[in-house]
């Protein structure tokens, strides 16, 4: 079923009244906290009104609830307090069984935007985005393994990386899956197996930041009940089985100004124009800075390596894989126009706060008038070690530690995010890293395998 909307009658009884003709008797509101978890509350439809208007209780220790289920207390979210989740009744979807389900966000009890608010923190990017007279589009790639329902291995079938094995030996599922997408009003562009084993990548189209992200969290929502109807779980863990490939969660990027794409039609390599160049070079400069938004998990490291197209390598380049960000050009292949993918994301990022950095970065690239990058146009890995010095070229880190303590201590992150969305993101991560990191690769992918799964 599409987006509840209609023209006259007051918005939440419109849809209350849409959502009861559908069935719906409960509606679930989710949030996505600085560890990368999704945490709801729900009300019978009765209680709409009240879910959007004046919200429900939340603790603001809900902004730093960790995976595995403790707290990490910061010197401002403490026990003390109350904030309220309110559901977006523009975004509500409606689900099976009886439920919808709509994008929520925090607030304080006096109404203002709770600081450490990923999806509020996205909302004024985007504004600040509009108020220049930029328009951003994201689109994003998603990547998960079929698991058994305990998180364990599924059986050892036959697997060819990007075959047609996969898809048939998971065809019901496949089938249901892409049914229950195109139900809810989520339009998958695309599903292949992955190079891993029972791994599978889908493709949800361009949109607006803010209604990008809160699909996702949707798609994520319908791939766990598709799955759990098929006796599965589906793992959105950075590294589910040590050894193998990780999942990754590219976004591509595209940016407009008066209607008029800044990647294409100028006098820049492959058409950049000055201000997309800008906006590239501003996305490159500040990766190590906000590095700890996009792959700060515990278990993010183990899949940054170099020959895996995770994009380790902090440079750019045409449909360059090794690339943290690979230009694709616009063409009669590229639909959507010219546009960048970040690679290095992962799904243990929380979704709005990885879009709202990178647009972040991008604006204050074009407001500082960064200059594009030279173009790394073959694996970086082929360079010699003097050649990508020359180039500037480095790997990015893959410490858990070491990134977190550059995001800690980045006067960027800071300037353009705010100190609490920094603050919650470094408590959770060094939780991880003082419970678990001392735990072998294998013990340490197990436990956490369902950790950001839906």
């Amino acid at each position: 079923m599409t987006q509840i909307t209609s023209a006259e009658e007051p918005a939440v009884a419109r849809a209350q009244r849409e959502l009861q003709d559908a069935g719906v008797r409960t509606v679930i509101g989710t949030v996505v906290n600085a560890a990368g978890v999704t945490l709801a509350k729900s009300v019978p439809l009765a209680r709409l009104g009240a879910f959007h208007q004046s919200g429900m209780g939340a603790a603001p220790v809900w902004h730093v609830f960790t995976i595995d289920g403790g707290i990490a207390f910061t010197d401002t979210i403490t026990p003390v307090g109350d904030m309220r989740l309110k559901i977006d009744i523009a975004g509500l979807r409606v689900l099976p069984g009886g439920r919808a389900w709509g994008p929520a966000s925090l607030f304080e009890q006096d109404g203002a935007a709770s600081p450490a608010c990923a999806r509020g923190l996205l909302t004024d990017v985007e504004g600040s985005l509009n108020e220049a007279g930029y328009q951003a589009f994201v689109g994003h790639e998603l990547e998960f393994f079929l698991v058994s329902p305990d998180g364990s291995a599924l059986e050892n079938t036959p697997w060819v990386p990007y075959g047609a094995t996969g898809i048939l030996d998971r065809s019901e599922f496949l089938d249901d899956l892409l049914a229950a997408m195109n139900q809810a009003g989520i339009p998958m562009e695309q599903i292949h197996a992955e190079y891993g084993r029972n791994q599978f990548e889908f493709s949800l189209p361009p949109a607006s930041p803010v209604h990008a992200a809160d699909t996702v969290v949707f798609a994520k929502i319908i791939v766990g009940i598709v799955s759990r109807a098929h006796g599965m779980q589906a793992s959105f863990s950075p590294s589910p089985f040590p050894g193998t490939v990780g999942n990754g969660a590219h976004q591509h990027l595209s940016l407009q100004k008066n209607g008029l794409s800044l990647f294409s039609g100028g006098s820049g390599p492959h058409g950049i124009s000055a201000e997309g160049g800008a906006a590239i070079g501003g996305i490159i400069a500040g990766l190590p800075d906000i590095q700890g938004f996009l792959t700060g998990s515990v278990l993010s490291g183990s899949r940054l390596a170099p020959g895996t197209w995770s994009g380790a390598y902090l440079c750019w380049g045409l449909e360059n894989r090794e690339a943290s960000v690979r230009f694709l050009n616009e063409g009669g292949s590229n639909p959507h126009g010219a546009n960048v993918e970040v690679k290095i994301i992962d799904p243990s990022a929380n979704v709005y706060l990885a879009s709202a950095a990178i647009l972040a970065l991008a604006l204050d690239g074009i407001r500082s008038g960064r200059e594009l990058p030279a173009e790394i146009p073959g694996d970086p890995a082929r360079l010699s070690e003097d050649e990508r010095h020359r180039a500037n070229v480095r790997l990015l880190s893959d410490s858990p530690a070491a990134i977190i303590d550059t995001l800690d201590k980045s006067r960027l992150a800071r300037g353009l995010l705010g100190d609490a969305i920094v603050d919650a993101t470094v408590a959770v991560r060094r939780y991880e890293q003082r419970t678990s990191a001392d735990l072998a690769p294998d013990e340490l992918a197990e436990r956490f395998r369902l950790a950001w799964s839906i």
